[in-house]
């Protein structure tokens, strides 16, 4: 207690159960690997490997996999002092299937509630999110209680700071119906300065897939830097005076799950050092790729030097 950090998020833990076999379904699959995970997890791991005092506000259950994502926040460099125990629910775990280069479809266990969603207004270090230089949030932590009480207190003490980012990070399964994902978006943007999210999320947000008319809307609901993911297409991004579109960088990819978090951890670098909003994407699309060029997800997540290196090579 008393740090001040440079990021802080909130949100999703637990442990990514993948199979180590390609092109395989679950069914049939033999063999797998164990790495932590969870959207806003893997979002402080990529800022702390780009050297940033990084924290995650979060829970785990009390068994042996919750011990697991502890153990490896401390190795990656995130802070564990707002992570929290349940003593009855267990720590999420989730499966998938890796059918490059753009089926990974998701199984999650996070049932009959996950810890995460468990995170309560007093277990929250206000003042900590108060002060950080970037605090981030999704979608999803406001789809169940006492998470939702305890992401619009942390919201009110913020008080629409600069760099209070939200992942739009809308996952069907969280919720019981799109027009419910719609309405907390709604709330959620008047808290926020900056939002990032792919068409679809865009549209669940504010009902626009179009890049630019889904940007548009994003700042006529108060947010001062959208930023829309379009794929293949690579990504838009747009303020009040200016607007941003940058390509993909191309890879082979092997696990595509992984690269909007290694995206957002890389925007959050941007922004914090102050790059250019240019400057900013490219590198954010150069980190995304390679961690879909790989398999797993929060240990994935690159160097700056490594980033700098694909930018370099697809620059010659």
């Amino acid at each position: 207690m008393g740090d001040t950090y440079e990021v802080v998020c909130i949100g999703r833990v637990g442990v990514d159960i993948y199979p180590t076999q390609i092109g395989v379904p679950l069914e049939e699959v033999t063999s797998f690997g164990k790495f932590l995970g969870g959207s806003a997890t893997n979002v402080s791991v990529a800022a702390a490997r780009y050297g940033h005092r990084s924290a995650i506000i979060t829970k785990t259950g009390d068994d042996p996999f919750g011990r697991f994502v502890r153990a490896k926040l401390d190795e990656l460099g995130v802070a564990t002092d707002f992570v929290g125990t349940d003593p009855w629910l267990p720590t999420p775990v989730t499966f998938c299937e890796i059918f490059p280069p753009d089926d990974f479809p998701l199984y999650f266990y996070r049932y009959p509630q996950a810890p995460d969603l468990r995170i309560q207004v007093t277990d929250l270090p206000l003042r900590e999110i108060a002060e950080a230089g970037v605090y981030w949030s999704t979608l999803t932590g406001l789809s169940a209680e006492p998470s939702r009480q305890a992401h619009l207190a942390a919201w009110r003490v913020r008080d629409r700071r600069p760099l209070t980012i939200l992942d739009l990070d809308y996952r069907p399964m969280f919720w019981k119906t799109e027009a419910e994902a719609s309405r907390h978006a709604e709330v959620a943007l008047s808290h926020c300065t900056v939002a990032i999210g792919n068409r679809e999320e865009c549209r669940i947000a504010v009902g626009e897939t179009e890049p630019h008319r889904a940007a548009t809307a994003l700042l006529e609901r108060g947010i001062e830097l959208a930023i829309v993911k379009q794929g293949p297409k690579g990504v838009l991004a747009m303020t009040a005076d200016e607007v941003v579109e940058v390509p993909p960088v191309t890879v082979e990819v092997v696990n595509g799950l992984g690269a909007g978090d290694s995206f957002g951890g890389a925007v959050c670098h941007g922004l914090l050092n102050g790059w250019v909003l240019e400057r900013t994407l490219r590198f954010a699309n150069a980190a995304g790729a390679l961690v879909a060029s790989r398999l797993e997800c929060s240990t994935a997540m690159p160097t700056e030097d490594e980033v700098e290196a694909l930018l370099r090579e697809r620059s010659s």
